[in-house]
């Protein structure tokens, strides 16, 4: 029996989500769903090998080697083994450092799940089989949770949005799941990982620190250990989702319970945004309209006059003379990114030196890229009609010295859940990713690897394909 001497709310939600979880089968997964995670799994493997270089990558392992400097989990650049709740911070920080992951409704669940994840299934040995349904339940019970606790549509941003508070759930879910718990055992995990939820903080944000993409290997590794707080055995703790005030309002002053179980019977995951570019999730579209005006015209960026973006996006727009002090200054930058598309159309850690950052080229082309005259597009309205099945369109124009204009609209980019990568789109941006520390022919092994899941047997030898 677990008591509980506070309101112990009206609904079992808690209890539907871990009953949902458990009895989530491999057999009962539509087949496109099941594609789908292996092409995220690659696409968040091969962001993170992508960032081998960053200084941040570097620092991220040695984190690692602070908590474990042994075990049978993998850190997916550099190959050091260590146990699986320290290599799901490693790798966690890793799949965000570029930003280039995912977004969901309510942020990067890729940066959680699939971290956690691989960790727990090298470390216990576990099947494809079971991996691919861990995932799938960590996307469908992250996006549930992550929308019951959204803040109001009238947000004030500058509060700080806690998508790297409800992140942990994305890690939690799968880690519990393939350590086989029961309903009652994965129902004190979600409790577990409502302790160690983080408060909702703008500080990153506020500050552009790289910090930021700590955040989210924090927050993989606090899943995975969440789990394993409850597979050790825990008493009572169970209706995290449910009692007031243990966990959801906590993260908002709206609460949207009936989100919890929303459509269960539908993949959600399959809505989820796959990034084209390395930069933030509102900078992409007019990323994509630049690269693909340039490719088509030829553009030398030498001749351009004015890029004019309409309408332009809060927070977004920021550009500095003096040049970028942080990847996350730069990546949340739409001037930065679209002179980096035009400067060097193949993207990667390059877009993101030191030398990059302060270059004079890039800074002068960066400088002439203005906002149109609409009405900027909020943050929050931004992800709205994202919610909403709509999303932001933008125009574009180049103006070239002689006069010349090109202009080019969207709604969306490549990646978009309208306009997703094919499979051979994502085999081809895997194999650019992983090119920053492998040959193509081990790469190709990886996605062999990945794409035939099903008929592993055992992912405790998943590191010796990074090796």
């Amino acid at each position: 029996m677990s008591r509980k001497y506070f309101d112990p709310g009206k609904t079992e939600h808690t209890k539907a989500l871990s009953e949902y979880a458990v009895n989530l089968k491999y057999d009962n997964i539509p087949p496109d769903v099941i594609e789908r995670v292996k092409l995220m799994t690659l696409h968040t493997l091969g962001s993170s090998l992508a960032a081998a270089s960053v200084d941040l990558t570097k620092k991220a392992i040695e984190s690692g080697r602070l908590m474990s400097n042994a075990g049978k989990s993998t850190t997916w650049v550099g190959g050091a083994k260590m146990s699986a709740i320290a290599a799901a911070f490693v790798n966690g920080t890793l799949a965000d450092m570029l930003d280039w992951e995912d977004c969901s409704w309510a942020g990067h669940p890729s940066a959680g799940t699939f971290p956690a994840a691989i960790a727990v299934a090298e470390e216990l040995g576990s099947r494809g089989k079971t991996y691919l349904e861990s995932v799938v339940a960590g996307l469908e019970v992250y996006i549930r949770a992550a929308m019951a606790v959204q803040p109001p549509r009238n947000f004030n941003h500058n509060q700080g949005w806690g998508l790297t508070s409800w992140q942990i759930i994305a890690a939690t879910v799968p880690a519990a799941k393939l350590m086989n718990m029961d309903v009652n055992m994965t129902n004190q995990a979600y409790g577990m990982a409502a302790i160690y939820t983080t408060i909702s903080s703008n500080l990153s944000q506020g500050t552009m620190s790289n910090a930021y993409h700590y955040e989210h290997g924090i927050n993989a590794m606090a899943g995975v250990l969440a789990a394993y707080n409850a597979k050790l055995g825990l008493d009572n703790l169970q209706g995290a989702f449910d009692v007031p005030y243990a966990w959801v309002e906590k993260l908002t002053t709206e609460p949207k319970r009936e989100w919890f179980i929303k459509d269960l019977d539908e993949f959600l995951l399959m809505k989820i945004l796959i990034k084209h570019w390395p930069a933030n999730m509102w900078v992409q579209t007019p990323v994509e309209i630049v690269g693909e005006l340039a490719e088509k015209h030829r553009i030398n960026p030498d001749n351009i006059s004015e890029i004019l973006v309409n309408p332009p996006t809060q927070f977004r727009m920021h550009f500095y003379n003096e040049g970028f002090s942080s990847l996350m200054e730069a990546q949340f930058s739409m001037p930065y990114c679209i002179a980096a598309i035009l400067l060097d159309p193949k993207p990667g850690a390059n877009w993101y030196t030191r030398e990059m950052m302060n270059n004079k080229k890039l800074l002068e082309l960066a400088s002439k890229v203005k906002s149109g005259s609409d009405p900027e597009h909020t943050l929050q309205e931004s992800f709205n009609m994202y919610v909403d099945g709509d999303f932001p369109e933008k125009t574009v124009t180049i103006t070239m010295k002689d006069g010349t204009k090109y202009t080019g609209t969207k709604a969306g980019h490549k990646g978009h859940p309208e306009d997703m990568l094919t499979r051979n789109e994502f085999f081809d941006l895997f194999r650019h990713n992983a090119s920053a520390v492998m040959t193509e022919n081990k790469a190709n092994k990886i996605i062999d690897y990945i794409m035939n899941l099903e008929d592993v047997k055992n992912m405790s030898n998943f590191g010796e394909l990074l090796i």
